[in-house]
């Protein structure tokens, strides 16, 4: 007998809108591509018409554009999926087990990564909801919206129509999350009990939501994963507001806003590329994300928590070797100590070598030295610092998780950039390489997604699966390590992030370009 059901009338969900057609597949109902809002370019979201019959949600909705064709990279270790992009990218997928109102499941909204320039809902294979919904009990949202000079082009020097418009893929998510309240409901979802959840620029979306005023009362919980918690470092002095858009309308042949919201997508990209490029050779810099303006409060580390954002429970994570790359000429079981202490001293300097290792080792007393080249203690600084600030002014309860994990990958790479979602999602077996590793990355998958779901469900991460944690408080930075042997430690490693960034040597994350080649190729080789 099948276990999949796609039926002209089975399921079909009403929302305020007008009907909509999943498909259920081995006891989770997926709805795809369900449109929460509509928007013209540069403009706010706008609540979608009603509609006659019964509208197709079974095939994954446009992605936003990008402005350079990505570059595949990493499959092996982060299985990624492409699809087609339109501006109509204002759509989300839902998983959940159950259609019924009184089922009032927690609801999880992810934000995708790719900083605020790239990325998708569905990307990754990773971020699929289908064993959440399942083996959770949790109905699980992924969400696409509009990107880059699509979502976050500062046009407020045009006039009061455009004055909100660095903020239009925030607004965007805004309005998935009113969709949200308006209708998950009928997908078996307790609008009243929802977490929106996110990892790398999906961690910064979370914290700007936090910090809208008119997102307050939409979502109950926070998770922010490997972004939104600072320690990324400053950026340049970018360039006056208004001069990218002259430049952007001189190269595609227009003299007002007006005139350019209705230029064709490909020859937009192509403007925005060239003039962008131009403008960063002559020294100017330029990043898509959000702008504090009222609407938006700005970050909470630099204006403080808002009102609403202090009574949400909130749970931060990153990885042991997040954003932190190098070149390795073998494999890592390869090296020896001797090897590897030349390296820290090349790195971090041979006057700092010593202090460095014997930190390292009282932190990781099972990690190799080879590792000390590829630990994070920039992103884990700004996650200790902002949720430290998020328990001093909060109400509710903060966390923090840290997955330190060494996979069996180029002779044992520690625990990368994206690596805990497979875990988070309870995905691992769709990934071969985990899969591969079998019992261990099988528990941690247990005891993250139980962790995740259980903080979704009542604002503590504690459960049966996952050994006993403690809340960060202003005191106490207790952080859950998930490895081999997971547990929870106080500020274990405070001492070895001091000693390598007092050697004034640790490498930030890099700047890329804002823009892609004229010519689609991508000059990022991150995929993230």
């Amino acid at each position: 007998m099948s276990n999949i059901t796609a039926r002209k009338e089975n399921p079909v969900v009403v929302t305020t809108k007008g009907k909509v057609r999943g498909f259920l597949y081995d006891g989770v109902y997926n709805f795809c591509g369900l449109k929460y809002a509509k928007a013209r370019r540069f403009h706010q979201p706008e609540e979608m018409d009603p509609w006659e019959g019964v509208a197709d949600a079974t095939s994954y909705g446009y992605i936003s554009p990008v402005l350079a064709d990505p570059r595949p990279s990493g499959e092996v270790i982060c299985p990624h999926r492409f699809w087609p992009n339109s501006e109509t990218c204002l759509n989300l997928n839902l998983w959940t087990s159950s259609l019924d109102p009184a089922a009032k499941k927690p609801v999880i909204v992810w934000y995708h990564g790719g900083g605020y320039a790239n990325g998708s809902a569905l990307e990754q294979v990773c971020y699929d909801g289908q064993n959440l919904a399942k083996e959770r009990d949790v109905v699980v949202i992924t969400v696409n919206h509009r990107l880059n000079v699509f979502g976050f082009l500062d046009l407020s020097d045009f006039g009061p129509e455009y004055e909100n418009s660095a903020n239009c893929g925030i607004a965007d998510l805004v309005a998935s999350l009113k969709w949200v309240r308006d209708n998950v409901a009928g997908f078996g979802g307790d609008p009243e009990n929802v977490t929106i959840m996110g990892q790398s620029g999906g961690g910064g979306k979370v914290n700007t939501l936090g910090q809208v005023p008119e997102a307050a009362g939409l979502f109950h919980k926070a998770i922010l994963l490997s972004g939104g918690m600072g320690g990324f470092g400053r950026r340049q002095t970018p360039a006056p507001s208004d001069l990218l858009p002259k430049e952007i309308m001189k190269e595609a042949g227009v003299s007002t806003i007006q005139e350019l919201e209705k230029v064709p997508k490909a020859l937009f990209i192509y403007a925005v590329n060239v003039a962008g490029k131009r403008l960063e050779s002559q020294g100017y810099s330029f990043h898509w994300g959000p702008k504090a303006n009222g609407w938006y409060l700005g970050d909470p580390t630099e204006v403080g928590v808002s009102d609403y954002y202090k009574t949400v429970p909130t749970l931060g994570g990153t990885v042991f070797s997040d954003l932190v790359g190098g070149h390795f000429d073998k494999d890592f079981d390869e090296y020896t100590d001797e090897e590897a202490r030349a390296m820290i001293g090349e790195k971090y300097g041979a006057e700092n070598t010593d202090a460095i290792v014997e930190a390292f080792k009282e932190a990781y007393p099972k990690k190799r030295l080879i590792d000390i080249l590829t630990l994070d203690v920039n992103i884990r600084k700004g996650a200790k610092n902002y949720l430290t600030l998020k328990a001093k002014e909060s109400q509710a309860p903060t966390w923090n998780m840290l997955t330190t994990l060494t996979f069996d990958y180029e002779g044992g790479s520690t625990a990368w950039h994206c690596s805990d979602l497979a875990f988070v999602f309870g995905n691992s077996e769709k990934l071969p390489l985990y899969d591969g590793m079998g019992e261990v990355t099988a528990r941690l998958k247990k005891q993250i997604s139980a962790a995740i779901c259980a903080f979704a469900r009542t604002g503590d991460p504690n459960n049966a699966d996952t050994p006993s944690w403690k809340p960060v408080t202003a005191d106490s930075f207790n952080t859950m390590v998930f490895d081999e042997v997971s547990e929870c430690k106080e500020d274990f490693d405070a001492k070895v992030g001091e000693v390598i960034r007092a050697t004034n040597r640790v490498g930030r994350f890099g700047l890329w370009s804002a823009f892609g080649n004229p010519d689609g190729e991508s000059d990022n080789d991150w995929m993230f």
